[in-house]
């Protein structure tokens, strides 16, 4: 069960920008990962590729403000990404991720979001 300090932890260092270094220091080595109702993806190596292409062809900036909450070994948090594209369009990705943790380590998240927003 993570503590509200590391929940806190993993907060900061998402809206400091630090993407795949978070999955490195917060996700289990078989953690898994889902968008919506798409498909998941298994294995801290596979989440962080899949980040690093998504840094690759967007520059990703959280907004601060997030809000997480805490219950046993599942958190909800609420993030907002500004996410802007190689032709300088901007959109923002208003979402919620749902987090199972197993000791102090996400060991399945689910992003929930209206796929509009992407458009």
């Amino acid at each position: 069960m993570p503590t509200p300090a590391r929940v806190a932890a993993l907060v900061a260092m998402v809206e400091a920008g630090q993407y795949v270094e978070a999955i490195e220091a917060f996700y289990a080595e078989d953690a898994s990962m889902q968008e919506n109702l798409g498909r998941t993806t298994v294995g801290r190596a596979r989440l962080v590729e899949n980040e690093q292409a998504a840094l690759r062809r967007n520059t990703i900036v959280a907004r601060k403000g997030t809000v997480a909450l805490v219950d046993g070994d599942h958190t909800a948090i609420r993030w907002v990404f500004e996410m802007t594209d190689d032709t300088g369009a901007t959109r923002v990705l208003d979402e919620i991720a749902w987090q199972r943790w197993d000791g102090d380590r996400i060991v399945e998240e689910r992003f929930y979001y209206d796929p509009g927003q992407l458009r």
